[in-house]
């Protein structure tokens, strides 16, 4: 019995490590262009004295965290802090906003609050329909923002209104938020080497 369990799961890490390649191979061939495109929306905003604002929920929102502690910090170069803030991280802001606004303004308002036209947004939803992200990526649009949607399946109602969108080509919440870290830091590796005059 204990060897069939074994076997069994053996054989669910290999399908589950194979499906993710698959997912990556797909990505490596189709959507190389999206994150160059991305690399440079952030460069662009660097070197106009510019921030990158993320957020996202549940899963999303600790991406988010991870990305913006990558830019602040170091991704593998010593070189100067670069400016990113990731709205999910003052949980005085979330629950009054939550509060007294509603959910869904939680990155809206803070959105209205600190962005300029020389900024990049990116929001994060696996499904690309998250309210509060749409609401948020709408509000940096109208302040001149470049605004990115990472997010999964068909892309939902982002990939229909941000200025740069990355779907993951896959329904698995999980798999696409491995690969939103994944495309998440191919995208810190290049700004920090571009921007360190490194190749």
């Amino acid at each position: 019995m204990e060897i069939h369990k074994a076997g069994s799961m053996h054989r669910r890490i290999t399908n589950r490590l194979e499906e993710n390649a698959q997912v990556q191979r797909t990505i490596a061939k189709d959507k190389t262009h999206e994150i160059e495109e991305m690399v440079n929306l952030i460069l662009t905003a660097y070197r106009s004295g510019g921030k990158v604002i993320l957020f996202g929920n549940g899963g999303s929102a600790a991406d988010a965290q991870h990305l913006a502690g990558e830019l602040v910090g170091k991704f593998k170069l010593e070189r100067q802090a670069l400016p990113a803030i990731a709205l999910t991280t003052n949980t005085s802001i979330l629950t009054a906003l939550s509060n007294d606004y509603g959910y869904e303004t939680v990155f809206g308002r803070q959105v209205e609050a600190l962005a300029t036209a020389k900024d990049v947004i990116v929001g994060l939803s696996t499904s690309g329909n998250s309210p509060n992200v749409i609401e948020a990526i709408k509000i940096a649009k109208a302040r001149g923002a470049k605004t990115i949607g990472l997010t999964g399946g068909n892309g939902g109602r982002l990939a229909e209104i941000a200025d740069l969108v990355l779907v993951v080509p896959s329904d698995n919440t999980p798999q696409i938020q491995e690969m939103h870290i994944t495309i998440g830091h191919i995208v810190c590796e290049l700004v920090e080497s571009e921007l360190a005059g490194t190749d």
